[in-house]
């Protein structure tokens, strides 16, 4: 698995405020100095994590939280021979009085570049590019580079985002179809491509089962033959997340919104067509579907060694690809004497049910956001009054109609609308933008991806907040609940028509029409002789002048 970000070396030990120590203690820089005899000593493994304590004081103290923390890898998911993430928080060292905090990653947790059982990343000599971390890492006195230290491992290289490609371990053979429902438009789409599917490349085609209650499929008898052959879940209540190699999207930007809420972990690669009334995210136009689709799931292995056929088996099943990054949401509420029925043992996103904490009386839930997260005051009429929290510190109190804490695909939806700047999803950034705020001076903000947000009601909140992820899930804030925010390690793989950088200023100019304008008139030749000519003049008589 190929680290596409700087992790761990833009991290900072800082004491009581965010002065750093005067002296540079080697053994508190955990992930650097893995084989310190004085600290936890970390073996991975492929399929499990193991980690060892040696004696000491401060063993339990000084642990990077970029490495080794509690992002949820989803039901039976293996750790793929990673530390899991962690989110920050402020702990005492021992025999010590004062606190110990240390910033997060500015870059947030290296995505997992394994997308469903069968894709992945590409590793790809020519698209990588030096990772410049050491020259601008801390480091002890006399040490040049941190690759020199003894003890460390330091990748000196990483692959370049805007070069990503898809490749497959083997062929894939199930695929996941979302269709916008209630659209009679995509009905004959949406046989065509499951005929194909189903016929030509012998896959096992996944649709929801509502999909197939529609009173348009259930009356075609021709299409009966082919509808006895899906295989069908029902949202919140089957887990299908372990059986997905591949899915395919028809309709507009709510189905790969759709899509993501579905995988609450590593989320296979997405084919967007453009079926939609906007399409910003899916790129992808129907009239050619076969070959577009052929191209994307073969592989190379797969296809006969003929010259004629080297152009097709070089770009055969290595589509462009851009990770769209998420957020991970932790949303804890205090328990008010109301049982929420959870159905079959499911929450409401298809992940196991949240963990009830009866210590503290608290109700966990944990969402994975594609777009944004939405705090708005709901139906109240007064002003939202909410604390906005940035690794522990308070930042500052939206008092508006709400706050959107967007990823950079957000920045062209809701965001974009309440004045926002876009960004490029490549770029590793999350965005802070409040909504009709009551103040002049109130500018939406961008932060680095590896910060934890926490937005709380404020104590002077006449009212309760409402939430919503992406959209869905709508749900009220009550004071005493929080919401924490930080960038998940689980991107939405997008398969791209030609790459990340065109598709998506394709995007910008087609859907929202950025920085179209009639252009200018140049002025005429004439005109320009005319002036010519005047200047000529002018110039003539100034030197007669002087002559005389």
């Amino acid at each position: 698995m190929s680290c596409l970000v700087p992790l761990c070396v833009s991290s900072l030990w800082t004491q009581g405020q965010e002065t750093p120590p005067e002296k540079t203690d080697n053994s508190r820089h955990r992930c650097l100095f893995d084989r310190n005899p004085h600290l936890p000593t970390m073996e991975t493994e492929p399929e499990k994590v193991r980690v060892s304590k040696a004696p000491g004081a401060d063993s339990a103290s000084y642990r990077c939280s970029a490495c080794h923390g509690d992002e949820a890898w989803g039901p039976s998911l293996p750790t793929r021979g990673r530390a899991k993430s962690r989110s920050l928080s402020a702990s005492p060292a021992l025999a010590s009085t004062k606190e110990f905090r240390r910033t997060r990653s500015l870059h947030g947790p290296c995505p997992v570049t394994t997308f469903g059982p069968k894709a992945c990343v590409l590793q790809n000599p020519q698209t990588i590019m030096r990772r410049g971390c050491e020259d601008f890492a801390t480091r002890p006195r006399g040490v040049t580079r941190l690759s020199a230290l003894p003890g460390t491992s330091f990748p000196a290289h990483i692959q370049d985002p805007a070069s990503q490609r898809l490749t497959w371990n083997k062929s894939p053979k199930s695929v996941l179809v979302i269709k916008k429902i209630r659209d009679a438009s995509l009905l004959q789409p949406f046989k065509e491509l499951c005929v194909y599917l189903m016929e030509e490349n012998n896959m096992i085609v996944y649709v929801e089962k509502k999909v197939l209650e529609d009173p348009a499929i259930v009356s075609d008898d021709h299409f009966g033959p082919v509808k006895k052959k899906f295989c069908t879940f029902r949202e919140d209540y089957d887990d299908i997340s372990n059986q997905i190699d591949f899915i395919i999207c028809l309709g507009g930007d709510g189905t790969l919104l759709y899509a993501s809420s579905l995988f609450q972990g590593s989320v296979p690669p997405v084919m967007a067509f453009h079926l939609g009334s906007l399409g910003f995210l899916t790129p992808f136009n129907f009239e050619n579907f076969q070959s577009q689709v052929t191209q994307v799931i073969q592989v190379q292995t797969f296809l006969p060694n003929d010259e004629k056929l080297r152009p097709q088996r070089e770009a055969a099943g290595n589509a462009a690809v851009v990770l769209r990054s998420r957020l991970k949401v932790k949303v804890v509420k205090e328990l008010r004497g109301k049982k929420m029925a959870i159905p079959n043992g499911l929450s409401q996103n298809g992940v196991l049910a949240a963990d009830l904490d009866a210590e503290v009386g608290k109700r966990v839930m944990q969402y994975q956001v594609l777009n944004e997260v939405v705090i708005d005051r709901g139906p109240s009429s007064y002003l939202s009054n909410v604390d906005v929290y940035l690794d522990g510190h308070l930042i500052t109190t939206v008092q508006g109609d709400g706050v959107i804490v967007s990823t950079p695909t957000g920045s062209t939806a809701y965001a974009a609308a309440a004045g926002a700047s876009m960004i490029h999803p490549n770029v590793p950034a999350i965005m802070i933008t409040p909504i009709c705020p009551h103040s002049l001076s109130f500018r939406p903000i961008v932060v680095p991806a590896g910060v934890e947000l926490k937005i709380m009601l404020s104590p002077e909140a006449r009212n309760t907040a409402w939430v919503s992820f992406d959209g869905r899930k709508r749900q009220e804030i009550r004071h005493g609940d929080s919401i924490s925010i930080t960038t998940s390690c689980y991107p939405l793989p997008s398969i791209c028509v030609r790459d990340p950088v065109s598709d998506w200023f394709q995007s910008l100019a087609q859907c929202l029409h950025w920085n179209v304008r009639k252009k200018q008139a140049h002025f005429p030749e004439d005109e320009d002789e005319d002036e010519e000519e005047a200047e000529e003049e002018a110039e003539a008589e100034a030197a007669a002048g002087e002559e005389g």
